[in-house]
Formats: structure tokens, sequence, C-alpha cells
């Protein structure tokens, strides 16, 4: 069980805000949903009193927060197929295909990428990230295609994610998206936060100290009919959604990324035109440069090609 107690004083900016707003903001591991769900079950007080979800913050208020032990889940191991790129005694590359979640979460506790891994490897992935994540050092979103890496001992998942930490990582994706460019390449240098109204996205920050630094170097490959463009993106950062968003900031969000761009579907295809291409590091543990490549799957080179017409 977690407690919090939190006083607004006269001087807070957040007086006269909705309390399920202001607790997802101050606690940011926790949903606006869940805070709701905490308000209705009575798990938060203001000055000693349960309140309601549009509670309005007041000078003077004391809320007290308890976060209950979260129940046992039990991840169990599932003979998924994975296409394995390339494996040894510490890590295993995995081409992931679109649709699958990396790790289990609410609402995705079967059919991930930790499930199939579980089964695949057995007793033998790192434990850091605990039950819900065993051996996931970084991830890419569930409709992204493309490589990623997990590491089967504590010993290498401590060094590959200092290299995540420090930007010590070759990350290459290609994409499709709306409009052509005036300029062959750029560099995209906005920080990323929580968008502020729907807690499913993320935004570019109004200033960096509002949000974290993110970089992302993008390449014109080709020139495509109806208005869309293929391109190249190299991660200096790895934030969450940082392509989708960096890109939708420049007007070139990718093509069905229907929460960054157009609400319109094309292609008769679910999810944004993503791929994950190439994956570059040092070996945590013997110290050679590695580098993996992926060709573009199926379904992306099927309306490539039909731009390409």
């Amino acid at each position: 069980m977690e407690e919090y107690q939190i006083d607004i004083d006269n001087e807070n900016e957040n007086i006269g805000a909705r309390i399920d707003r202001y607790l997802s903001d101050a606690l940011n591991h926790c949903s606006r949903s869940y805070i709701q769900k905490l308000l209705e079950a009575g798990d938060i007080q203001v000055n000693d009193k349960a309140v309601k979800a549009n509670y309005k913050l007041k000078a003077g208020d004391n809320i007290y927060i308890c976060i209950p032990e979260p129940e046992a889940i039990e991840i169990k191991a599932e003979a998924i197929p994975l296409e394995i790129v390339y494996e040894d005694d510490d890590i295993v590359i995995v081409n992931k295909p679109k649709g699958m979640v990396v790790h289990p979460a609410p609402g995705h506790f079967e059919g991930t990428l930790v499930n199939a891994l579980m089964y695949h490897c057995r007793d033998t992935l790192s434990s850091i990230n605990g039950v819900l994540r065993p051996g996931i050092v970084h991830r890419i979103d569930m409709d992204t295609t493309g490589l990623v890496v997990a590491c089967k001992n504590d010993a290498s998942h401590r060094a590959m994610a200092e290299k995540f930490k420090v930007h010590d990582i070759t990350r290459v994706y290609t994409a499709i998206v709306y409009n052509h460019f005036n300029e062959p390449e750029g560099i995209i240098d906005k920080p990323i936060t929580r968008c502020k109204t729907d807690r499913k996205k993320m935004a570019v920050a109004d200033t960096p100290a509002h949000g974290r630094c993110a970089v992302t170097h993008y390449k014109v490959l080709e020139k495509l009919s109806r208005n869309f463009s293929l391109i190249e993106c190299r991660l200096e950062t790895g934030r969450t959604h940082q392509i989708r968003v960096h890109m939708a900031s420049i007007s070139h969000p990718l093509l069905g990324d229907t929460l960054y761009g157009p609400k319109i579907k094309f292609f008769k295809t679910e999810g944004q035109a993503l791929h994950a291409g190439t994956l570059g590091f040092t070996h945590p543990i013997t110290g050679d440069y590695m580098e993996f490549h992926s060709d573009l799957p199926e379904e992306f080179m099927r309306i490539l090609n039909q731009l390409r017409i």
C-alpha cells in the first residue's frame, strides 16, 4: 500500500482544477481513469471526506491518497511463434509483427512479446523489470513492426539499459508520411511530454522544462503519389511515440496513425506505417559491435507499391 498527502497552499497554480486531472498529473504513474476509480472507492479524500472526480481544488485543501496493493497477476508463457533474428546466452533479437504488444498491461495480459519470450527462453529472462516485463529493455508500439532486443540475464540487462539511457544505440526506422517535403532531410529537436487533454497521447512540450529531450533525424527516401513520402528516421533519443509525435508536429503525420494524424484509414490497414528496420549496439557482455536489419514487412511493401504507381 502506498500513501500520499498533498497540501494545496494559497499559491498553488492548480486551485480550481478538477482533482482527478490534477492528481493524474501529480502522480504520473497513475492514469486519470485509475484516479477516478480510487475516488469512487473512497481511497482519495479531501479534508478527511470522500469527494467526486469533478471536485474543484481549493486553497487549504489536504488531499490524502491511499493506493492499495495491486492484485497479483500471473503472466503465463505462451507458445506464440517468434521470428528470432539473433540469440545467444545474453540477448535475443526479435522481429516483432504488427499488432503484438511488447509487454503485459491492462487489457493485454496475453499474446504479448513477453508471453512468447517466456515460452521460448524458459527461465532465462532478466528479472530487473519484474514479473510484467521480464527481459524487456525497450519497446516499440503495438502497431509498429521491427526489431526489439530482450535480455536473458540481469548483467546484460543493466548494460543494455545504460546504453539506451546514454543514447548509445543505433535505431533506424522507415515510415510513410503525409505530404511532400521542401527539404531532403532535417532534425526535429522538440521536448515531449504527456498530452494534457488525452492521457493516451504524447505531445510536444511548450518549453524544454515541461518535457523530456527528444531528437529525431529524418531523411526523405522517396517521393510517392497521392502526396505521401517515404522517409527514414534515426532516433537520437527514444521517447514514447517519438517519431509519431515529431512528424505530426511538422505536418507530416504517419500514414495510418489515427491518433496523431487524420482519422481516415487508407489501404485497409490498422495502425501507423512504421518499421524499426535497423538496431545496432555493442554487445553488453563481449563489447563487440552488432547491427541487425529487418526487411519491410509484406503489408508495408503492399502499400508502398500502390503509392509508387
